[in-house]
C-alpha cells in the first residue's frame, strides 16, 4: 500500500528519537543473545513509539525479531536502498471465528515482499488511524470482509520487528517494520464469514480457514532451526501423527473461487537459509500465533 507512513520511534532510559532502518528494534530493549524483550507501545503524536517504560495510552508486550535477523546481524551497515530514514509501522490481525478457526490468506505471486507466503491480513498504518482501525481497513481490503461494531472483540497478541528479504544470504533488505498483531474474535461462524470474502487478487492467491490442532502445530515449528520443516512422531521438532495430512484452501483463479487441498506440511516449513523462498508459513505469523495459542482463556475454549 502506498502512502504516508506512519514512523517507529524509540525511547529508552528516557533518551531516543526515530528508528532507523537496519538497526534492529529489538535490539534497543534486549541483550545481544536475545532476541525478545517486555516493551510499552503506542501512538503518540502521529508516531508509533516503543519505549522501556509506560506511557499515557500504552500497552505492555512482547517484542520479538526471529534469530536471522538481518538488523540483528547486518545492523547500520546495511543503509537505506529506498531513501527512507526510519522503521515504519504496520498492522496485522489474526481473525478468530466463533469455533477458533483462524483465516490466514496466500499473499499473491506478483507482490515485492514475501509473495506466496501464508500470512494473516495486514499492511501499513495510515497517519490519524488507530491500530484497530487499520487492521479492520486491511481486512476489508485484502479479503471483502467488513466487520460491524458490537460483532467482534480484539485484544493486543505482540509487536514483531520484521525485513525484507528476511535473511542477509537472501540479499540486503529493502523494506523494514514493526508489525503490530492483532487478534480479532468474531461471533460469527466461519461459514458465514466465508459467504462474504471477495479477496483482492492484487494481493492475495489463497485464503484458509484453520483449525486451532493445526495452528497449534504451526505455532511450535521454529524458523532458524535445520532442515525444512518437522515431520510425524512425537520427539524434537515434530507434529502430532493426529494432525491431518491436508487441508482445505480456496484459491483464486480466473473463473472464481477454487476449493482445493494442500498438504499440511506446507505450512510447517521453516524458512529456507538460502533462497529462494518456499510456500509457508511466515515467521512472524508464527510468532502471532504462539501469542494466540497462550493467551489467558484460549485452551479452555477449544
Amino acid at each position: 500500500m502506498a502512502g504516508a507512513r506512519v514512523l517507529v520511534h524509540v525511547q529508552r532510559a528516557g533518551a531516543g528519537g526515530a528508528a532507523a532502518f537496519g538497526q534492529s528494534v529489538t535490539g534497543a530493549f534486549c541483550p545481544p543473545h536475545s532476541d525478545a524483550a517486555p516493551v510499552s507501545c503506542g501512538l503518540e503524536s502521529g508516531r508509533f513509539l516503543i519505549s522501556d517504560v509506560p506511557f499515557p495510552g500504552s500497552a505492555v508486550t512482547v517484542l520479538k525479531r526471529p534469530p536471522f535477523c538481518p538488523a540483528k546481524l547486518g545492523g547500520a551497515a546495511l543503509g537505506d536502498p529506498r531513501g527512507h530514514s526510519g522503521v515504519a509501522a504496520a498492522v496485522a490481525v489474526l481473525l478468530e471465528d466463533k469455533g477458533g478457526h483462524v483465516l490466514l490468506t496466500r499473499r499473491a505471486p506478483g507482490l515485492r515482499h514475501f509473495p506466496g507466503v501464508w500470512v494473516p491480513p495486514g499492511g501499513h498504518l495510515e497517519p490519524g488511524e488507530e491500530l484497530v482501525t487499520a487492521g479492520l481497513r486491511e481486512l476489508a481490503e485484502e479479503t471483502g470482509l467488513h466487520l460491524e461494531p458490537g460483532t467482534f472483540s480484539w485484544h493486543l497478541l505482540g509487536l514483531w520487528e520484521s525485513l525484507f528479504p528476511p535473511r542477509l544470504s537472501w540479499g540486503p533488505p529493502r523494506c523494514h517494520h514493526i508489525v503490530t498483531y492483532l487478534g480479532l474474535r468474531s461471533a460469527e461462524p466461519r461459514q458465514q464469514l466465508q459467504a462474504r470474502l471477495s479477496p483482492s487478487p492484487c494481493e492475495v492467491s489463497a485464503v484458509a480457514w484453520l483449525e486451532p490442532l493445526v495452528l497449534e502445530a504451526i505455532a511450535a515449528t521454529e524458523d532458524g532451526a535445520e532442515g525444512s520443516g518437522p515431520g510425524p512422531g512425537s520427539g524434537s521438532g515434530s507434529f502430532p501423527r493426529e494432525l491431518p495430512t491436508t487441508v482445505g484452501i480456496t484459491e483464486l483463479s480466473a473463473d472464481g473461487f477454487q476449493s482445493s487441498r494442500i498438504p499440511t506440511g506446507v505450512l510447517l516449513r521453516r524458512a529456507p537459509a538460502r533462497g529462494p523462498d518456499l510456500e509457508r508459513v511466515s515467521t512472524g505469523t508464527k510468532f502471532a500465533l504462539g501469542r494466540w495459542r497462550d493467551r489467558p482463556g484460549q485452551r479452555d475454549r477449544e
